[in-house]
């Protein structure tokens, strides 16, 4: 359904620490660093679909962007078992993560966890039987 989706965070260093290490049980990794605009691109496959994260400060595209700004978001990421779900989870919270949800089955069979970002974004790991 997505190309792709970008947030902005308001400290890089922490951010792509954070969504690095949680994501990679999902098989998600960061393809491309961009050092021209300060931001980093993460998937799970070469090109697309594809998550942009960068620095919540600048001009974009003619819209400024400021970090006392905040608008979360909710970013649900397939997992492809309940592993890598747990350590989705485990790794979020050793990057700074904090819960928003531990790890457990839903009655609709499927199995989640949730952690706030850095800048308290809900980010999700979904495994679905």
């Amino acid at each position: 359904m997505f190309d792709h989706l970008g947030i902005f965070v308001s400290d890089t260093q922490r951010s792509f620490s954070f969504f690095e290490k949680c994501l990679a049980p999902l098989g998600i990794k960061i393809y491309q660093r961009q050092p021209e605009w300060g931001s980093i691109i993460l998937s799970g496959e070469p090109d697309f679909p594809f998550l942009w994260v960068g620095p919540a400060s600048g001009d974009y595209y003619g819209t400024p962007i400021q970090s006392s700004i905040f608008r979360p978001i909710h970013l649900a990421f397939r997992a492809p078992t309940k592993e890598a779900v747990d350590e989705f989870y485990r790794l979020g919270l050793s990057a700074g993560g904090r819960d928003n949800g531990a790890p457990e089955s839903y009655s609709d069979g499927s199995y989640n966890a949730f952690l706030l970002d850095p800048d308290g974004n809900n980010i999700e790991a979904i495994y679905r039987a």
